[in-house]
Order: structure tokens, then C-alpha cells, then sequence
């Protein structure tokens, strides 16, 4: 039912596009005519320079967001604090090992509890 139902949609969108441009296309004159001419600045725009901007820019925007999202997952899961503090803790652990505070069991039993 529902596949039938978004069928029957898309093909009436489709036709009242098709029905909307025939529409608008007829109305056009000539470039003499004050009605539906060749466009802004009698033609002299910036031509096909404005479609690669128009890309760009989105291309820019999506690349973007695609950064911001990383970024806001990467802090969100709090991944800046455990590589620095991991590694403070690791290299304390090694200085106590070697000044001799700490015994082998107990430097291999904490760094089992920092994850190394």
C-alpha cells in the first residue's frame, strides 16, 4: 500500500512539473520583448563561472559539516583527555619503576589499568 501510495505522488509531482514548464516556456517571446527576455543584464551575466562558484561552495559547506560532526564525536567520546592523560600517567609509571618505588608485578598490574 504505501509503495503504491508514494508511486501515485511521484508521478503527479512529475506531471505539475512537467505541465508548470510547458506552461513558463510558452510564455517566452524573444530577447526583444519585454517579457520573459534572456535574463539579468541582457544576457551579460556571469555565465557558466557562477554554476562552478554555486559548486564550490556547497562542496565547501558539506565538507564542512562532514569536519564538524567528526569533531563533535571526537569530543563527545572525551578522546583528548585520555591520550594526554594516558600517556602522563604511562611515563610517571615508567619514572617510578626505574627510581625503583614500585615493584615489577605492581608496574605491570597499572599499566593493565591505564590500558597499555
Amino acid at each position: 500500500m504505501g509503495r503504491h501510495v508514494s508511486f501515485v505522488i511521484g508521478l503527479t509531482s512529475f506531471l505539475s512539473l512537467l505541465l508548470a514548464q510547458s506552461e513558463s516556456s510558452a510564455q517566452w517571446r524573444g530577447p526583444g520583448d519585454w517579457h520573459m527576455g534572456p535574463g539579468m543584464m541582457g544576457g551579460w551575466g556571469i555565465g557558466w563561472f557562477g554554476g562552478i562558484f554555486m559548486i564550490a561552495f556547497w562542496i565547501l559547506v558539506i565538507v564542512g559539516l562532514v569536519f564538524l560532526i567528526k569533531w563533535l564525536i571526537h569530543m563527545s567520546k572525551g578522546h583528548t583527555e585520555v591520550r594526554h592523560g594516558g600517556s602522563r600517567a604511562l611515563d610517571i609509571l615508567r619514572e617510578r619503576y626505574a627510581k625503583g618505588e614500585i615493584e615489577r608485578e605492581e608496574f605491570e598490574e597499572k599499566k593493565k589499568d591505564l590500558g597499555y
